[in-house]
């Protein structure tokens, strides 16, 4: 009797079981839909998500330099396929995850435009992107800027930003006339509305691949991933703008 009462009372102070935490490195653009879908994954698992947003580049190199991220999510392959050659993602969890549009928007609720108008809407303002020579948005729009004979006539407006949420703020604070992000982005901020949609084969398709690192200490790395494809992740993701890939 004296023995199962004790076996009750060390039963009752083990300790509860260790819940983990999962730390994502994510582009920035990602912010609004995977904070909700952390948020909905909290409420069913005992593990915290905790998500660092930036540049995809600026993600990359700090994994590559041994930042503790267990899962990388960049907006381009380009980057991914950087810490896929330097050995820091697990390949075989590698998997694209969503597609997203190039737009041009302005503060408040500009009246639809050609994108080609881009120089004359400007009227001496500045254009706000990110970084053009390394984050995805800014490659995608100075891409697209070069395809259509413009980058020529509105790099000396262009004001860069550190990543594209930072460039979206520039035209939501009214800094900025007009700026170049993604779909998701518009669909985010109130503040700015959609001028016009740069075509599809003006620049790279945008796609956001996303992996489990190899420094990933935690095995829930993989459920959360994984969970991204699932259905309600999928409903959060489209309605903030983004395509899901099959």
């Amino acid at each position: 009797m004296r023995l199962s009462l004790l076996c009750a009372a060390l039963i009752g102070l083990a300790p509860a079981a260790h819940a983990d935490e999962i730390t994502v490195f994510a582009a920035a653009s990602l912010k609004t839909a995977l904070d909700e879908i952390a948020a909905e994954w909290q409420k069913n698992h005992d593990d915290t998500v905790v998500i660092s947003y930036a540049g995809s580049s600026k993600l990359a190199q700090q994994i590559q330099e041994g930042a503790p991220a267990d899962i990388f999510i960049s907006a381009s392959t380009d980057w991914m396929d950087e810490v896929e050659k330097s050995g820091d993602i697990d390949t075989a969890t590698r998997t694209d995850l969503l597609g997203n549009t190039l737009v041009l928007v302005g503060t408040g609720k500009p009246a639809a435009q050609d994108v080609t108008a881009l120089p004359t809407l400007l009227e001496g303002g500045k254009l706000a992107m990110a970084l053009v020579d390394s984050v995805p948005a800014g490659q995608y729009g100075k891409q697209a800027l070069e395809k259509l004979n413009l980058w020529s006539r509105v790099e000396p407006h262009v004001a860069q930003a550190e990543n594209v949420r930072a460039a979206l703020k520039l035209v939501a604070t009214g800094e900025a006339p007009l700026g170049i992000v993604y779909g998701s982005d518009a669909v985010a901020e109130p503040g700015v509305g959609v001028v016009g949609t740069f075509p599809t084969d003006s620049h790279d398709a945008i796609v956001y691949p996303g992996a489990v690192t190899k420094a990933a200490d935690t095995p829930q790395a993989a459920a959360f991933l994984g969970s991204l494809k699932e259905s309600s992740a999928k409903a959060v993701f489209e309605s903030q703008g983004f395509t899901v890939l099959p």
